[in-house]
Order: C-alpha cells, then structure tokens, then sequence
C-alpha cells in the first residue's frame, strides 16, 4: 500500500510539473542562432506575401542583426543585442544589394539601438548612449565614440533599448521592467526622452513593460508604440499590445492592469483598470511585436497603404509558437483600430514547430522599398512591390 502512494504522489508531482511547465513556462526553449548566415540558405520560397510584393535579401552575414536607421546618404545602420556590434551597410552601384558591409563598433554592452541625426549616430547600450560624429566620413576608421549619457540602468533584463529621435528633436530613449513582473520606481518600465547634449532627461510615458519599437504618425505627429506582455500566465494571456500616445505623462497599466481590462494576479487586486491606457491592438500572446513603421506610398494598393508594419519576432515560452510574421495594422483619423492582417508569414512552419526567421524592425526607403532586420537568419531583407 505504502508503495502504491509513493507512485501515485510521483505521478501527480509530475503532472503537476508538465502542467506548470506548459501553461505557464511554456515547453519550447529559446531558439538559438543557426549557424549559416549565408543568405542562399535562406528558404525565401516559403515566405507567403501579399500579391504583387516580392522579398530578397539586401544584406547576409549581419549576424544578430537588430535595430536600424537609415542616414539621408542612404548608409544603413544596424545595431545588436547579443553580437555587442553596430554594422555600416551601403548599396553604392545600385543593385539593391548592400556589397560594402563596415563594423563600426565591437564590444559593447548589447548596442542595439542606433538613430542617426545632423550626421552624428547615436547608439543605445544598456546604461549609456553613444555619439559618432560625422560617421560618414570614415566609416573604416571611425575612432571611439563620444559617451553622451551613461545614467540608464545597468540591469540587463530588458536592458537593451530601440531609440528614435521625435519630431519634437529629443532622443526617446526606453528603459524596460527590470523584471516579469514587478512594481519600480522611475525610470523602470517607460519612455524617456533626452536632449541631444546629454541634458533635461525626463520620463514621458509610464506604465510600459518592454517597448523595442515605437514610431510617430506623420500628421498627427503622435507617438505609436509595441510593448511586450508579461509571462508566466499561461500560453494565451496576456496580450502583447499596439498602443497610441496622442499627448505626454500617460501610463499604459504594467504592472497593475494588461491589455487593457486584464488586472495583474499579483499586483491587479484593487486596481481600477479603466484608469489606465487600453491598448488599441491586441497583438497576441507572447508574440513578442519589436518593431513599427507607419506606410505611406500612392504606389501601393489601399489595402496596404496608410498603415503601421509591425514585426512580431516570435514566442519563446509558449506551447505552440506563434508570432514570426510581419503584421499590417489599419486605424482611422482619430487612432481607432480598424483592422490587422498578416503581411508576411512563413518563417514559422505550417505546423508550428520550425521556424528559420524572426523579423526584428523595419525600415522604409526613399524608393518604397521596407526593410526587415532578422536577428536569426541574420540578414537584412528587402521587401519591394511591383504592379
């Protein structure tokens, strides 16, 4: 008898655990990099597009490539979060191919966020902000940067930044959850902004678990943004969001409220959610959404113009993985959403259980061409339409 409830209590503490571990952990693990970064290994013809679009690969062997900008001379940017480099990619005979590939900057501490202004590059590390000036002019040789604010938080946990400069000409500048889920004081889980000189940095948003992706309309000039849901509550909740900031000092509920209605099971009780910003796009799950462009090109169908490209890089705790797609998001005037319909799919197999890609950001050209940055396939694509 006794030996019948050691193995019953066995069997029930493993289910538990495979419960635990499924509903709440997830059992995929985190995918690692594949080893090949040439782009003729790269299955483009899986990749499902909407008609009249074709994909190719701008730029391979961009290992971890991540954030991007671009400079008015047409120099691409791209920042890492693991490789600890900041690539310099130019297409100088025209082909659509980046042929002059210069590393920038080695070892640094996750320089992921790059934005260019006035010919200086400004990179974003995990407590400090860097300056290049007057990259151009020796890409080989760039020399060491000038350090132009080295105040952020050392925590690596969603330590690593996506910046842009605003139209109102400050650096934003986010400063993630140290944490899941926790409660922090300023600067954790918002969007600061900063002067160029290092001066007069304020906390501008609240209430933001993990933003790596955020752009402005460009009438309205408002801040649309991406933030990542927390884990460890289960494979379908909460979701990742699409929010819309049309003025400064508001909080969007982390960690009290998710997705707009959904109170924390920790820090939820008691909270009034409706006080805080609803999101205007569920984005799913553990989909992980990073980077946003607003589309505005006459040469494109209505369907696909006048709206937000959103890369969701992928699930890494969820039973079946989702996410690995390129997203297209349609609001009207005032900010409401209309619609959301994938753009690209296929890096994630049909059955859920491969996956060979995961968009990162997304850049437009002066041309109407979009770049993706893909931190796993490592390489930049070139998405270009023809009617």
């Amino acid at each position: 008898m006794r030996k019948f409830l050691y193995f019953v209590a066995a069997a029930l503490a493993i289910g538990g655990l495979a419960y635990f571990l499924k509903h709440k952990l997830g059992i995929n693990p985190p995918l690692k990099t594949p080893l090949s970064t040439n782009y003729r290994a790269l299955p483009l013809e899986k990749l499902e597009l909407p008609k009249g679009f074709t994909i190719s690969v701008f730029a391979d062997s961009i290992t971890g490539a991540r954030s991007m900008c671009m400079s008015p001379d047409n120099t691409l940017f791209v920042g890492t979060k693991d490789e600890d480099k900041v690539y310099a990619l130019r297409d100088e005979d025209g082909d659509k191919v980046a042929e002059k590939k210069y590393i920038i900057y080695r070892g640094g501490n996750s320089p992921n966020g790059v934005a260019f202004k006035d010919g200086h590059l400004y990179v974003a590390e995990i407590n400090r902000i860097l300056r290049f000036k007057n990259i151009e002019s020796h890409l080989e040789n760039p020399g060491e940067p000038e350090v132009v604010y080295d105040q952020f938080p050392t925590e690596k946990h969603h330590g690593w930044k996506f910046i842009a400069f605003g139209p109102d000409g400050k650096l934003y500048v986010p400063v993630g959850a140290p944490c899941n889920i926790c409660k922090s004081a300023d600067p954790y889980a918002s969007l600061t902004r900063i002067d160029t000189n290092g001066k007069n940095l304020e906390v501008v948003q609240r209430g933001i678990r993990n933003t790596v992706g955020f752009t402005w309309h460009p009438d309205t000039k408002e801040l649309w943004f991406t933030d990542n849901g927390r884990d460890m509550m289960g494979d379908d909740m909460p979701n990742c969001e699409l929010n819309h900031a049309p003025k400064d000092f508001m909080h969007f509920g982390y960690p009290y409220c998710h997705e707009g209605t959904l109170p924390d099971p920790e820090f939820g009780k008691g909270q009034d959610c409706s006080k805080y910003t609803a999101p205007v796009a569920k984005m799913g799950a553990h989909t992980a959404p990073l980077g946003i462009r607003y589309i505005r090109n006459p040469q494109l169908p209505d369907t696909y113009n006048e709206a937000f490209l959103i890369a969701r890089h992928g699930s890494w705790n969820r039973t079946e993985k989702s996410g690995y797609d390129v997203q297209l998001v349609k609001t009207n005037a005032s900010g409401q959403f209309i619609s959301m319909q994938p753009f690209i799919t296929g890096w994630l197999s049909k059955d859920k259980k491969e996956v060979w890609g995961r968009p990162v950001d997304i850049q437009l050209l002066a041309d109407g061409a979009i770049l993706i940055s893909d931190d796993y396939a490592n390489c930049i694509y070139r998405v270009s339409y023809k009617q």
